[in-house]
């Protein structure tokens, strides 16, 4: 795993479509209409969740529990995650 220093907005919030591929972050803010933030929460998307960035290439892939989840980076756009300083 690398070191959050490796993250672009380290120490900060920032978008998911930002952070390099290899963090380990949290959800802090879904910025999305309300439906798109429900549907974001059911498939383990939701506030305060760990997720690792997997790539972020044309799909932003993520792993999340044991389920590697792909989105568009549009939707990454709208997650707001800070790094995981824990797992640091």
């Amino acid at each position: 795993m690398q070191n959050v220093a490796d993250l672009s907005c380290a120490r900060t919030r920032c978008t998911l479509n930002r952070v390099k591929a290899g963090i380990l972050v949290r959800i802090k803010q879904l910025c999305a209409n309300e439906e798109t933030a429900q549907r974001l929460r059911e498939i383990g998307l939701g506030e305060e969740q760990l997720i690792q960035l997997l790539t972020c290439h044309t799909n932003i892939i993520c792993q999340v529990c044991s389920a590697r989840l792909a989105i568009s980076p549009q939707l990454a756009e709208a997650i707001l995650v800070e790094p995981c300083l824990e797992a640091a």
